[in-house]
């Protein structure tokens, strides 16, 4: 799985949640009425320290991851968290990531 956050996203995330270079962001699945990939869950995040990181990305001097046991909602997908400049939010943008001989790229 690959996750990218784009400068402006970082800086969104720094402005709203008062953070500071090499705090951390955690995404994980939560039960949600809203849809993401799963009916019934979203990307939830959470200002903390990674326990067992399997996926991290730096941008903007915050550390943004993914614990091992929450992989299974991002399988088979890659993870793109940009600025919605005319939300004023960040976007989740999944994108399949191509598969050859069964096995993930």
């Amino acid at each position: 799985m690959i996750m990218t956050v784009s400068p402006e996203a970082s800086a969104w995330f720094r402005r709203e949640l008062g953070l500071q270079d090499k705090d951390y962001i955690r995404l994980f699945p939560r039960y949600s009425s809203g849809g993401g990939l799963h009916p019934g869950f979203s990307l939830g995040i959470a200002n903390e320290r990674p326990a067992r990181p399997a996926v991290e990305t730096e941008a903007g001097g915050i550390v943004f991851y993914m614990e091992e046991q929450d992989l299974w909602y991002m399988e088979g997908y890659s993870l793109a968290i940009e600025y919605s400049k005319a939300e004023d939010d960040i976007e989740y943008n999944y994108k399949p990531v191509a598969v050859a001989g069964g096995v993930q790229e």
